[in-house]
Formats: C-alpha cells, structure tokens, sequence
C-alpha cells in the first residue's frame, strides 16, 4: 500500500486515469476493480472512478500484481503497420488517427493491445495519452497528446458544456427514413452494469444529460445517411439516442434492431456498426484552432454505395 499526493499538474484529471498513470501496464478493468472495492482511497475515503482530483489530494493505491515485461508481448506487425497507417495529423503536441474498426481505445478485460498500447509499442521514445475514447465498434478520428499540457488543455475543453470546447461530428447510417431538417435529441442517459460488468446505457430521468442533432445527409434504400453533432461525450451516446427515436444504428448488436441488421448484411455486407468519427474542431490556448478528419473507412463506404 502506498499514498501518492496529487501534483499541481495532475489537478482536475479523473482518478482512474490518474490511477493508469501510477500503475503503468495495470488494464482498466483492474483499476475499476480496485476502485469498485474500495481498496483505493482519496483522502482516507472511497471514491469513484470518475471523481476529479484536486492538486494536494492523498490517494492511496493498493499494491497490484502486474504483468513482468515482455510477459504480455508485443502487438503483431499487422496491428504496428494498421495503427501507423491510421495516423492522419501529426504536430508537435498532438497526434490523430483513423481508427479501424474493431480496435479498442486501449486494453484490458481480455483485449492485450488497444489504441494506446499499439501507439507507444510504435513509439516507445515518445509521451503518448489519450485525450478521449471511442467504442471499440466505432471508427473515426481519435486525438492523443504528445505533451501533458496539451493533454490538460483539451480535457477542460472537453468538460465544457454544450459543444463549446471541441465540436464533434459523426457519421452514421440510420434505419427507417428520419424527417428532413435536424432532429435534435435531448435526453439524459445512464450508465448501468449487466450481470458481468457489461455496461448497457439507457434513456433514464435520474441520468446525465445527453444533447445530440442527427441531420439526414441523403436516403438509400429506405434509410437515412446522417451527420450526428454531439454536445456532450455519454458513453453510447449516439446509439441510444438513435434508439430512443425509432432510428437504430444499422450495425449496432447492443442497442440496435437484430432483423434490420440481418437484412443489411445480407444485402450490402456490412458486418459491423455503421458509425464514423468523422471530425473535430477545437481552440488551444495559444489560439491556434485545429480542424481534423477522418474519411469515412472504406468499408462503410463500400456498403453505402451498394445500398440503393
């Protein structure tokens, strides 16, 4: 058991990350773990996951068995070449990729290399963080910082309500034909557990508040190709918000509609969620304002150009 006091630099980050930094190689189902139970304690008291820190906090970290070096091995080369083909901006501060499908945001709960773990095996010279996440099923632009103060600078932008910090924008493929103009949906949302760990989100009064506009881009084949604007970042956001209005994410096995995916995958392939990050714009400090993409992935190109 140590107690780790929170440095100045470390003010208002999330205890669970600030916890991934104490317990390098620990996955992030440990560490929820070890907060769930209670073995972690900011100032003599339990805390959650998701608590803010303040500089002078005293954290106590339980002792966590961890995985010797080279024990947990390397990515593949496929994963190296995929994640160093995904780099689509690159500066002294930040670096974003297009992330494939299929790969997670970083590992644990029986994934070994995620995003961040494929991109430091890549670089391992070089200070890489997450600044966000995206669903391991979802595609699309994902930033990391190169520097802490980078990485502080676009967490605080990402705090700010509705949108004000970072504008995100999503591509999405919808069942059933949405309504012209912008529906826009305004519903809190909340996190629970299915027996397992599993998180499942729903529409729920008691939840936090959820603001997204969906905006039909075109119609194929009685479905709505849709730019998605999200003002806040609730896990699933998109998907249940979709849900919730009868126009499910064609893809989606966890909140979507099992027949319509069928039949999609019948009929043009697609195989997986048809939900694309597709950009982000945002301000840093210094003024400089960042606009970055990330093409929609081929495949759901491909799937969208067979569906008439």
């Amino acid at each position: 058991m140590r107690l780790v006091r929170v440095p100045d630099d470390r003010d208002g980050q999330r205890l669970d990350n600030f916890l991934l930094g104490q317990l390098k190689g620990a996955p992030r189902s440990i560490i929820y773990k070890i907060v769930r139970s209670g073995q972690v304690r900011v100032n003599g008291g339990r805390a959650k996951a998701e608590r803010k820190l303040e500089a002078g906090d005293e954290v106590r970290i339980p002792p966590v068995r961890l995985e010797a070096p080279g024990e947990a091995g390397t990515p593949s080369k496929g994963l190296l070449a995929a994640m160093d083909a995904s780099i689509v901006f690159e500066d002294a501060r930040l670096l974003a990729i297009s992330k494939p499908s299929g790969i997670a945001s970083h590992g644990g709960s029986g994934i070994s290399f995620g995003v961040i773990e494929t991109l430091r095996a890549l670089r391992p010279n070089q200070s890489l963080e997450l600044v966000h996440r995206l669903d391991r099923d979802t595609s699309g632009l994902m930033v990391l910082a190169k520097k802490r103060s980078a990485l502080t600078q676009l967490q605080a932008l990402l705090r700010e309500d509705h949108g004000a910090g970072i504008r995100k924008r999503y591509l999405a493929l919808l069942g059933g034909r949405m309504p012209d103009g912008t529906m826009s949906v305004d519903v809190p949302l909340h996190v629970g557990l299915r027996q397992g760990g599993e998180r499942h989100v729903q529409v729920n009064p008691n939840g936090k508040t959820s603001l997204s506009h969906f905006g039909v881009l075109e119609r194929r084949g009685g479905h709505s190709y849709c730019e998605v604007r999200i003002e806040t970042g609730r896990t699933h956001q998109i998907r249940v918000h979709a849900q919730h209005i009868g126009h499910p994410v064609a893809g989606d096995d966890k909140y979507g509609d099992d027949a319509l995916n069928k039949r999609l995958r019948e009929q043009i392939g697609l195989r997986r969620l048809f939900l694309h990050a597709a950009s982000l714009e945002f301000t840093l400090d210094d003024g400089e304002a960042y606009v970055l993409n990330a093409p929609l992935a081929d495949d759901l190109r491909e799937a969208l150009d067979r569906l008439r």
